[in-house]
């Protein structure tokens, strides 16, 4: 039976280590294919055509900084048996704030932008079916379908197919552009563009490099897989690299294309979902119909494997924080009521699904409230700070057994994701058009 001590929650006192093992992977997988959106995708083609390979060191750094912030999420889940929500009430109750209004006014905006993002490929595939609000949402109710009636171990299978999508469809297009490999490898040196807010864009492409919230869901899905005590330790942090392994693969290989389809003809595409639009008649000038249909349904797994995740994820982050709110337990094995299944079959779950599916979808027709985006932002960009230093927190201090606490590297890691990202929340909450907000 587990035992809290001063919020630190411990299991068996000996779990026998598992060997860390590929036929244990899934929650990197899972974790992988969230984070990587339609955005993210778009952003490192932009940054292909305007830099050409010079940024591509960033988009490894990105991925170095995410695998710190996961790894640092999924040890907190299986040292203390407790869950990170868990960890984020014994810091005070300024959390539990943060993370309500954050998780209502993110998943208002966020349900409407994955279901058009989904929607887009769906419509440039089958131009005639229907308009691009019905496809938004037949894929939110496809997908609240989906999670509503499957758990975990399906919803992992589904996943790893999407994502076996989209890395044969991106590294594809990588290997069809012809890379120029010497100039590739020459990009992986850090040097600045000599462009005006160089600095910035380029911290702009490190944080953008896979996940904001997925990040904490990390932790949760560790739980879901059947993961609760230390001895899967080794066989999470092999999980996580994979995870962050198969992120840089994706963002790497659309750097080529921007790189070397975009960069090299001077073809400027728009930023947003929007982008990847372009990008396909671009491919189906150049490569043909069939190339660019290929694209399109990659196109689709990379958005669809995004709303499905989140809808899973942070549905069962906002289970965990209900019941830890309500008191429904304390600390002690909250990692095993995840891992038990009970909190997908739970009305908070299920509460916040439909949350997800149904409010968001009067922003498809009505355009995305000018306050609320603003708003959205300011928070989505104030969560990974939150996060990286929360983190910090937690497995620096007694809350965590001794032998699971940070390092010196970790630590190091962890410093560098909460400046950067704090960083990049200054710039956001900056360049809000706040004038026009009152």
């Amino acid at each position: 039976m587990a035992d809290t001590t001063d919020n630190t929650v411990t299991g068996e006192a000996n779990p026998v280590p598992r060997k860390s093992s590929w036929r244990y992977i899934g929650p990197g997988i899972v974790v992988a294919a969230t984070g990587v959106g339609a955005g993210d995708l778009v952003a490192t083609l932009i940054a292909g055509s305007n830099f050409g390979y010079t940024l591509l060191w960033a988009a490894v750094i990105g991925c170095l900084v995410k695998i710190s912030l996961a790894e640092a999420a999924g040890r907190w889940h299986l040292s203390t048996g407790s869950t990170l929500f868990d960890g984020w009430a014994s810091l005070g109750r300024w959390t539990t704030w943060f993370f309500a209004v954050y998780v209502v006014i993110w998943g208002f905006v966020y349900g409407a932008a994955a279901m058009s993002s989904s929607a887009l490929p769906l419509q440039a595939l089958f131009p005639d079916v229907m308009d691009l609000e019905w496809w938004a949402i037949a894929c939110g109710l496809v997908g609240l379908v989906f999670v509503w009636f499957n758990k975990y171990a399906v919803f992992e299978k589904v996943m790893t197919l999407l994502v076996g999508v989209m890395f044969v469809v991106t590294v594809y297009l990588a290997i069809r552009v012809t890379p120029n490999l010497g100039d590739a490898f020459a990009g992986l040196l850090p040097v600045l563009p000599d462009e005006k807010d160089s600095v910035l864009n380029t911290l702009g492409l490190i944080g953008g490099v896979g996940g904001t919230i997925t990040l904490a869901a990390y932790g949760y899905w560790v739980n879901a897989k059947g993961w609760t005590d230390t001895g899967w330790m080794k066989v999470m942090r092999l999980d996580n690299r994979v995870a962050y392994i198969t992120t840089g693969i994706f963002v790497v290989a659309m750097l080529f294309v921007g790189a070397e389809l975009l960069h090299s003809a001077n073809v400027a595409i728009a930023s947003g979902d929007k982008g990847l639009v372009q990008l396909s008649d671009i491919l189906a000038d150049e490569y043909g119909s069939a190339t660019a249909k290929f694209f399109l349904i990659g196109f689709f797994a990379t958005s669809f494997t995004s709303l499905i995740g989140v809808w899973h994820g942070v549905s069962l982050m906002f289970a965990d924080f209900v019941a830890r709110y309500r008191g429904d337990e304390g600390a002690a094995g909250s990692g095993q009521k995840v891992a038990s299944g009970s909190r997908e079959r739970s009305w908070p779950f299920r509460v916040y699904l439909l949350w997800l599916t149904f409010p968001p979808m009067v922003l498809l027709f009505q355009g995305q409230p000018f306050r609320l985006v603003i708003i959205y932002g300011v928070l989505g960009a104030a969560f990974l700070p939150f996060l990286a230093g929360t983190l910090m927190w937690l497995l620096n201090t007694s809350r965590t057994p001794r032998e699971w606490r940070n390092g010196p590297l970790s630590n190091a890691m962890l410093a560098i994701a909460g400046l950067l990202f704090l960083i990049l929340c200054v710039k956001q909450i900056w360049d809000q058009p706040w004038s026009e907000f009152f």
